[in-house]
């Protein structure tokens, strides 16, 4: 597992990319939070799985079980970064300014993607392609 954080950040840049500009586009044609959050994670999540699973982990656990804890952790991780990024940027961005308020989904998004980076990987790492977890269950 060594530099699988570095690895993790490669593939995030990626997943990223796809997924932030589907966010974004999305975010600013119909204005929906949740539906620019939500398909534009589940654009880089796949992405990111695909990577992930080959380059990043290098990972041996069974695709079935590995696709289900996958999607668990991706939800998690996108309920609970997204609600706080759009929380905390509403707090803040009331702190400043009547000018910035209209960026507070766009601030959201920003805040919630960083997030969301340090939980999924802690997730995929230890939760999802942990082949030693995955040998423990199948000796038992």
């Amino acid at each position: 597992m060594k530099g699988s954080f570095v690895r993790f950040l490669v593939v995030g840049l990626v997943n990223t990319g796809v997924g932030l500009s589907i966010m974004y586009v999305l975010l600013h044609i119909f204005h929906h939070y949740w539906a620019a959050t939500f398909l534009g994670n589940a654009a880089g999540a796949v992405v990111s799985y695909a990577l992930n699973r080959i380059f990043t982990f290098k990972s041996g656990v069974h695709l079935s079980t590995s696709i289900l804890r996958f999607i668990l952790v991706i939800g998690v991780c996108y309920g609970l970064s997204y609600y706080i990024g759009l929380q905390f940027s509403s707090w803040l961005l009331h702190q400043l300014p009547a000018a910035v308020r209209p960026f507070k989904k766009d601030v959201g998004i920003l805040i919630g993607t960083g997030l969301y980076t340090l939980l999924n990987y802690t997730g995929q790492k230890y939760f999802v392609f942990n082949a030693k977890k995955e040998a423990v269950v199948i000796h038992d």
